[in-house]
Parts: C-alpha cells; structure tokens; sequence
C-alpha cells in the first residue's frame, strides 16, 4: 500500500542527505569525503526504489492516480496554502526518471570528482538539486511549485558555477541565474493572475475550472502564456535559450543531470502539469507548438559548428526539448512526456560519455580526440548506442517518441517540415561528433588512459533504457497511463509504425544524416572546410550563435539599465545587504561549515564583478551598462519590486 509517509520519504531522504553531508561530514569527516558520495548513492538509490513502488501503485490504482491529503500550512486571508502531493502518471513517470538518472549521476562521480577538493560541498548541493526536484513534481500547490521551481534554480546556479574560482564558470552561473529569472517573472505573473481570479492555487483545482469553463478565455490565456514563459526559461526555448550552452562549464555529471531530469525538464513537466489550460486556449498551445518548433530546428543547426563535445550535446538538448514543446502543443502530454523519459536516458549516457572521454584526454575539443574506439571501447559502444537512438534509428527507443512527435505536428504542416529537418540536422550532427572523437587517428597530446569502472558502469546500465525504453508503449501501455485506451500486439507495436509515410521519412532523413556525417567525417568524400568555406556568410552566422549573446549584451545591456539605478543600488548592497548576510551566513557557527566557501565566491567573483560595473558606470557618465553585472541581491530587488507592483496592480483592479 502506498502511504503519504513513503511518497514524502522519496523528498525527504535527498534533503536529508544534503543535511547529513553538509553539517556532519563536511565539518567532523574531512578526513574520510567518500561518505558525502555514500550517502548521496544510499539515498538516491532507496529513492528510485520507492519511485519504482509508487509507479506501480499509480498503474494498478483506479484512474491511475492515489489521492493523498493536504497539509494545513499557511492561511493569509482568502489565501489558503496547503501543500499536499499528487500522484498521478505524470508524477510517478518523473519521479522514476529523476531519481533513476539521479542514481546513476551519484554513481559516476564517485569517480570523476574523486580528486577535486570540493567533493563534499558537490554532493551536498546535488542531493539538494534532486531534492528540489522531486518536490516540484509532487507539489499540487502552484506557489509551493513555484518554492520549488525557484530551489532548482538556486541548486543549478551553485552546479553551473560550482568551479567559482573560473572566471566562465562564475560568469555562466550568473547567466543561468540572469535569463532563466526572465521567465520566471512570466511564472509568478500567472500565479498573481490565477489567483486573483480563481482564488485557489490547488492545481487540480485550476486545472478543473479550466475544464468547466469557469475561467475566462483570455484569462486563461494570459495564464497559460505565463506559465510558459517561465517554462520557456527553465527548458532553454528561443529566445531564452543562451544560458544553457555556457553552463557546460559545470562538472560534467552535473551537466547530465540538468540536462536529462533536473532543471530543464522543469519546463516540459509545468506546462504538463498544467495541460488544461493550455488546452482551453488555442492561441497559447499554438505558441507552444511555434516555439518549439523553431527551438528544434534553431538549436540544432549550431550543433553542426561546435566543436566542444558538451557544447553540441547542449545544443541537441535544446532542440529535443523543442521536439517535447512541439508535441505538447500538437499531440499532448503522453506524447511529450514520452520523448521526456526516453532522452532522460540516453542524454545522461552522453553527457556522462563525454566526462569519461574528458577524463581520459583532458579536453573537451573534438579536433584534439579521435582514434578512441580502440582505447575507450566501452564509452564508443555506449555513445554510440545512444547517439542512435538520439537520431531516431529503429527500433531504438528515440525512434518511437519521435515518430510520434513528428507525426502528431503533420496537422501544421511548416512545423512539421521543422521536425522533419531537425531528424536530418540531429543525427548528423550526433555523429559528427561519434567520428571525429573515436574514429581516425588520436590529434591530441599524452596518451588516453581508460576511465574507472565506476565510471563505464553506470554507462552500461544506462545504455539499456536508452535503447529499449520505447518498447514500453509498444503496446499502448504508456499512453494508457495518460488516458488514451488504445491497445494493441507488441508486433503491432514494433512494425505498424511503417504504414504512415512520414515514419519512412523522417527513418530516411535520420539515414541520410548519419550517412553525410560518414561521407565528411569518416571517408573524406567531401571536405568540412571546403563546405564552410563556400558558405562562408551562414557558417560565420551559425557558429557565432546568431550573435544572440552579443544582442542581448548591448540592446538590453546598454539601452535599458541605467547608471543611476546601479549605483544606488551598490551602495544599498555593499553597505546594508552584503554586511548583514555575511555576518548572517558566515559568521555562525552551524552554516559556517556549508557556506564558508560560497563567501569567498560572494566576496571575489560576485563583489568583484559588481564594483567594477559600477566604477565604469560612473566613468561613463550617462552611458548604460550590461545586463549580466553579478550582483545577485541587485537582481532581487529588482524582481520584489516587480512583485509588489504585479500585486497591488492585481488587487486593486479587483
């Protein structure tokens, strides 16, 4: 029997293993930081097994999902926060995800991180990380979510910039921060709007009303076009995709789990977890369709260019999350959620592949690997396992999903010509990648040495969901879970995909890709630097990233932020805010041993970066300055201001 005290166990133990680590092992074992990884394993694993029995419960229970009670919690006026659990088939499908990649990440860094002096503080903040996740999608509140959703954020700043003393990985931690607050702000706004208006923020209940038609149309328009943005942010769509490349320069494991089942999953779950909405507004699962769409294609053509293995599989990340966006505002959520458990898999096998390959080379850059099929064969087999079903080759598990999603967009024939396109662009690109790093001979320096076991394993067990996760709706199975009651034979399944056209289209398209990559890559029939070179103008665009970052810098940089605001507020942070935290969170004598390092970050990199903003501000005179300034307090002003205002501007119009 499925208990609340179980379900709550599958939050709880990551949090408590964040606690264990940071006020126990870290300051009383520093003699002995293999534990924090022990305890982050142990809790991670009992947490996928408790997941796995959850799952099973939710299949076996009528309408596939177990109700639970709320906790009373706060009560504000007519405001009623009570923060309870849904279990339901979307829950039960993530939780079994995360926890499962979750695992898996623990597992690896046992290995990849052995050496680095911040072991202890990495997996203290990845058990929060899982943590904050897990309690996203259990929450049935939309301000509890919204807790949560802003805890993933923190978490992946601390990851993204874990390697603070860089000055990239510092700076991309600010620009995760920066962008995905953009979004954010269009989250919140929906929360102002659905309360105002609904006066519940109990998701099951909004998503009722939706249904019954008691909210306004353009109410929930307005709604669902702000829950999107904010998903939009977290899942890196255009145009608030820039942030995600340049969180590369976290650890590479952490990088699998943003990337497969933590934070930028957060995006395709909200919108999912908040389907009827978007179902009762046309105009806002049309956008969620367009955006996607353009996502999918958009991404995938700077996959071709880059030449950091992380940087491609980042880039192939956005572009499947555009493919999960496209299938919710075309198919549904069975479809979407679908594709989102079967990338889960075999992006954290890549991701963790491309740790294994730096690990042995010590790079990154593709044009300084090849030849390491021989030296690293179990990473080569895996990778290319992965990359396979990535490209949607049958009968690997990418190939159902993303047939479905395909064929679900043929209803809006341009985006499907984009999903088409982005099959062709990806499986180049993939292998793009799978020849010029393991085929050929080696370009680098010293000699590849294999990676630990404790590395390769978890690749293995990866490698099997990531090729035969598909087969679990052969059947019909995982979209019954998400109301749709066609079944059918396995044989059914496997082969009846080939009697709609499109399915030998997008399979020929995903050949030819592959089949180009080896013509270039492998053969050398055609020449990469004689193609760049004749398109030398869309090469130059492509592999500059469309010169979003530069666009951003100056247009919203210099045009919108003025000097005057940025001084006073450095004199408000530096004077009352950062003197009052530090003496807060530094100086006592529990949080001293979790956060003592993050003051060196706050006082070196985040200071640092903010004075000399304002000291060249001041030298300009009336000139306006950057957007990414590093003053995290700064931007928590600006936000608060901003809720005030959405608050009283809500309230007083009744």
């Amino acid at each position: 029997m499925i208990t609340p005290f179980f379900i709550w166990a599958i939050f709880g133990l990551p949090l408590l293993a964040f606690a264990l680590i940071a006020l126990i092992v870290k300051p009383f074992l520093k003699t002995r930081p293999e534990v924090s990884g022990y305890i982050g394993i142990l809790a991670a694993g009992i947490c996928l097994a408790l997941s796995a029995w959850a799952l099973a419960g939710v299949i076996q229970s009528p309408h596939h999902e177990i109700t639970m009670s709320p906790l009373n919690w706060l009560s504000i006026g007519s405001l009623q926060i009570q923060p309870g659990i849904i279990l339901d088939s979307l829950t039960a499908v993530m939780l079994v995800v995360i926890t499962a990649v979750a695992l898996m990440v623990n597992i690896y860094s046992m290995g990849y991180m052995a050496e680095d002096p911040g072991f202890e503080r990495y997996f203290a903040v990845l058990s929060l990380f899982s943590a904050s996740m897990i309690g996203l999608v259990l929450s049935d509140n939309l301000f509890v979510t919204f807790m949560f959703w802003e805890l993933v954020g923190l978490c992946s700043y601390l990851l993204i910039g874990f390697w603070f003393q860089r000055p990239a990985a510092a700076a991309a931690a600010k620009k995760a921060f920066i962008v995905t607050r953009i979004g954010d702000f269009g989250f919140l706004a929906a929360i102002l709007v659905l309360f105002a208006n609904a006066g519940t923020l109990d998701i099951r209940e909004l998503n009722n009303l939706a249904i019954a038609g008691v909210l306004a149309g353009g109410i929930i328009t307005w709604a669902a076009l702000g829950i999107f943005l904010g998903a939009m942010g977290k899942s890196a769509q255009f145009p608030l995709h820039v942030w995600l490349p340049d969180a590369m320069e976290g650890p590479t494991p952490v990088s699998a789990l943003i990337h497969a089942a933590t934070m930028v999953a957060a995006g395709v779950f909200l919108v999912a977890r908040t389907y009827p909405l978007f179902e009762h507004s046309a105009t806002a699962l049309m956008t969620v369709a367009v955006i996607g769409g353009i996502t999918a294609i958009f991404a995938a053509s700077m996959g071709l260019v880059m030449h950091d293995m992380k940087r491609v599989l980042a880039y192939s990340t956005i572009s499947q999350l555009g493919y999960m966006m496209l299938g919710l505002g075309t198919g549904g959520i069975a479809i979407a959620m679908f594709h989102l458990m079967n990338h889960a898999f075999f992006k954290s096998l890549l991701f963790l592949g491309s740790g294994s390959v730096n690990h042995s080379t010590g790079t990154f850059d593709l044009r300084q690997m090849g030849g390491l099929k021989s030296k690293l064969p179990k990473t080569y087999w895996t990778m290319v396992v992965a990359s396979l079903s990535m490209a949607g080759i049958w009968p690997l598990s990418g190939f159902f999903s993303k047939d479905e999603i395909v064929a679900g967009s043929s209803t809006q024939p341009i985006l499907m010509i984009f999903a088409l396109v982005t099959v062709f662009l990806t499986a180049f690109y993939m292998f793009r990648l799978i020849f010029l790093a393991f085929h050929g001979t080696y370009r680098g320096q010293g000699h590849p040495h294999k990676p630990p076991a404790v590395m390769t394993t978890p690749l293995i067990i990866l490698a099997v969901p990531a090729a035969f996760s598909g087969f679990i709706n052969l059947t019909g199975g995982f979209d019954g879970l998400f109301g749709h009651g066609e079944t059918y034979s396995p044989l059914e399944g496997l082969f009846g995909v080939f009697k709609e056209p499109v399915t030998w289209i997008s399979l020929l398209l995903a050949v030819s890709g592959i089949f180009l990559a080896y013509s270039i890559y492998l053969k050398g029939w055609l020449s990469a630097e004689n193609i760049s070179r004749r398109f030398g103008a869309l090469y130059e665009l492509v592999r500059r990233k469309y010169f979003f970052d530069e666009l951003y810098e100056k247009i919203i940089g210099e045009l919108l932020l003025l000097r005057g605001v940025f001084t006073g507020f450095q004199y408000f942070d530096s004077r009352l805010l950062d003197n009052g935290l530090n003496t807060i969170i530094v100086e006592n004598v529990i949080t001293r041993s979790l956060f003592g390092r993050f003051k060196y970050f706050d006082e070196k990199a985040v200071d640092g970066a903010v004075d000399a903003v304002a000291d060249n501000t001041i030298a300009a005179g009336s000139r306006l300055r950057r957007l990414q300034t590093g003053r995290l307090q700064t931007y928590g002003l600006f936000i608060a201001f901003g809720i005030m205002a959405i608050v009283v501007v809500v309230f007083l119009a009744g």
